[in-house]
């Protein structure tokens, strides 16, 4: 690649680059942070400066930037075939890791579909099991066309994946492009009464579910659901045992369990998948972010034999599931993936995470000590500071002050790249991050916050 001043980057970028989830005026006043290379968990810009990587690079990076074990197994896989079609044809990389994916995931769960993002691994998982429901046989399965959808929930941007989704944010402006959803109350809300008794809580919001499930089962295809975390809506954690207790329901009830492991999966929660946690074994899973390590774009839906025997038949019966991407198993993005896997394996990663966890988890403690911090959530190597304007009542600044991107510019000043979602600060750590680096992100996190706030405070 040429070389190009540092003046003139950010001058193209700010007059052809328009940025997702981003206001573009107030990027166009800012100097922007472009990023020049990556090494281990730090990320380097134009001028040489160094930032730790506090969010994963958008909660895909597992073992670092520029991990040679991947980048040979692209580099190699480039030598062999860098792209070809998935429809009616096959590659190594995908067949392999197909048969890896089913090895690792919940028993069950033995066919795999490919595509490229999150957000098209839920549409897919959507669309299979609807056509599941159509393709059954009996008349009393063609009226279950609709999913339930909790309140909070973030499944990703395409129609589909917004239509199962609830903050009002992100989604509202696009409610007459979506289908009906049946909502169910979130039974991550940290604000209710019950927040203290969590184990009545998780009853209480399993007995809402069941009610919701019994009066309406009929027309339900599927519950889609982020197990244990719902990441985009602010770290939000669910009660020990709803996820177990929604997979009973679902049993019970005929419904499909779909299981958006996107964000959670791949050892964000301490286990290689959030379903983990409570034995569950749902229908659908879809994967996303961390599958490749963070280096390629790639996802996979994964179903049961009994899902895909539905599309099994003749030509002329029109069973097939006529859906597919040009990039379906990109065999260097399945190649990463491989490696990806190996490392996780020989590195005995999961286990190991296990300290960073526990460390993780005290360290965050004293973030509740600030003024300005309304509640920390945590799950696994996730968390989410949330940042108010009045503690007592958990009230957030307004929002002119824009408090959690100011907290995000005084963190990079001090060498520290995060981000917020409305007003909660986000950590989400590269699962091989040393001890010490845990703890300066964690110090860097806290004094931004700190300082911030109480200025805005004065």
């Amino acid at each position: 690649m040429d070389y190009y001043k540092p003046e003139q980057l950010e001058q193209w970028d700010k007059q052809y680059v328009w940025h997702p989830f981003t206001q573009m005026r107030q990027w166009q006043k800012e100097k922007p942070l472009i990023i020049a290379k990556g090494e281990g968990s730090y990320l380097y810009d134009l001028e040489g400066n160094k930032y730790l990587d506090g969010i994963s690079s958008l909660w895909v990076t597992v073992h670092g930037h520029r991990k040679k074990e991947i980048n040979r197994a692209i580099i190699e896989q480039l030598d062999q075939l860098a792209h070809s079609t998935l429809l009616g044809q096959a590659n190594i990389p995908s067949t392999l890791l197909a048969r890896k994916l089913v090895e690792i995931t919940p028993e069950g769960l033995n066919k795999v579909f490919y595509s490229e993002s999150g957000s098209t691994a839920v549409e897919i998982g959507l669309k299979i099991a609807y056509q599941y429901w159509q393709q059954r046989g009996e008349e009393k399965y063609k009226t279950k066309r609709k999913f339930v959808s909790l309140a909070n929930a973030y499944h990703g941007d395409t129609i589909g994946s917004v239509s199962v989704g609830g903050i009002n944010l992100f989604h509202k402006i696009f409610a007459g492009l979506l289908f009906e959803t049946v909502n169910a109350p979130s039974p991550y809300c940290y604000r209710c009464p019950l927040h203290l008794n969590r184990e009545s809580c998780t009853m209480d919001c399993v007995r809402e579910m069941e009610s919701l499930l019994a009066d309406h089962h009929h027309e339900i295809a599927g519950v889609v659901i982020e197990p244990l975390v719902q990441g985009a809506a602010g770290m939000l954690v669910a009660p020990e045992g709803y996820l177990a207790g929604v997979r009973e329901l679902c049993t019970r009830f005929d419904v499909l369990l779909i299981a958006d492991e996107v964000a959670v999966g791949f050892g964000r929660t301490g286990k290689m998948f959030a379903c983990a946690h409570e034995n569950v074994k749902p229908d659908i899973m879809c994967l996303a972010k961390g599958i490749t390590g963070g280096y390629l774009p790639l996802a996979a839906t994964m179903v049961t034999d009994e899902i895909y025997q539905a599309f099994l038949g003749e030509i002329d019966e029109c069973r097939t599931f006529y859906h597919g991407h040009t990039y379906t198993g990109n065999p260097v993005a399945c190649a990463a993936a491989l490696a990806n896997l190996e490392l996780f394996a020989r590195d005995q990663l999961i286990a190991g995470l296990q300290e960073k966890i526990a460390f993780f988890s005290a360290d965050l403690k004293r973030f509740m000590e600030l003024q300005h911090v309304g509640d920390v959530r945590q799950k696994g190597l996730m968390a989410g500071i949330e940042i108010v304007g009045n503690k007592a009542a958990k009230e957030p600044f307004a929002i002119k002050y824009n408090i959690p991107h100011r907290i995000v510019l005084e963190a990079r000043k001090n060498g520290l790249i995060i981000r917020p979602l409305d007003n909660v600060i986000v950590l989400m750590p590269i699962l091989s991050m040393s001890l010490a680096e845990l703890k300066r992100l964690l110090d860097i996190t806290y004094a931004a916050i700190r300082k911030v706030t109480e200025e805005e405070a004065l």
